[in-house]
């Protein structure tokens, strides 16, 4: 990726809902090297989809949450892998440290929220976690 794509991609972080023409206008190029360069983005498996994003409060019966992950030994491939089909997983994140897996969590509920803990902690490899519910969101 030049600089343009990553300047494109960080366009459509923001709004991924921005016309072809005022990407183009914002990157200083033309609408179908815009398009080109999304397709592009697109098959080459750069750019996944496209979504919404909403305020905390825009769901506010949801709970959220972080939960650190321990693995044991060599499994943190198999487990990112058995986490990924969890619905009410919205982020994975490997890290250093004391902990080596970062997962956001959402649900509608309490009762869920419980049922999720529950089955994660099932996961073969997981040898300790700790979560933290998300209580409100500030933008920096």
């Amino acid at each position: 990726m030049d600089d343009v794509d990553l300047r494109l991609v960080a366009l459509l972080r923001e709004n991924a809902r921005a016309t072809v023409a005022s990407l183009a206008k914002q990157l200083r190029v033309s609408r179908g090297t815009v398009q080109n360069r999304i397709d592009r983005l697109v098959a080459r498996g750069v750019l996944l989809g496209f979504t919404v994003r909403t305020t905390p409060d825009a769901e506010p019966t949801r709970v959220r949450a972080v939960m650190m992950i321990g693995v044991e030994g060599e499994r943190a491939r198999d487990i990112l892998k058995t986490l990924r089909g969890f619905p009410e997983i919205r982020a994975l994140h490997t890290t250093n440290g004391r902990w080596d897996i970062v997962a956001e969590l959402a649900t509608d509920g309490l009762e869920q929220f419980d049922e999720a803990l529950r089955r994660i902690r099932e996961i073969r490899g997981i040898s300790s976690s700790e979560t933290s519910l998300l209580l409100s969101s500030h933008k920096l």
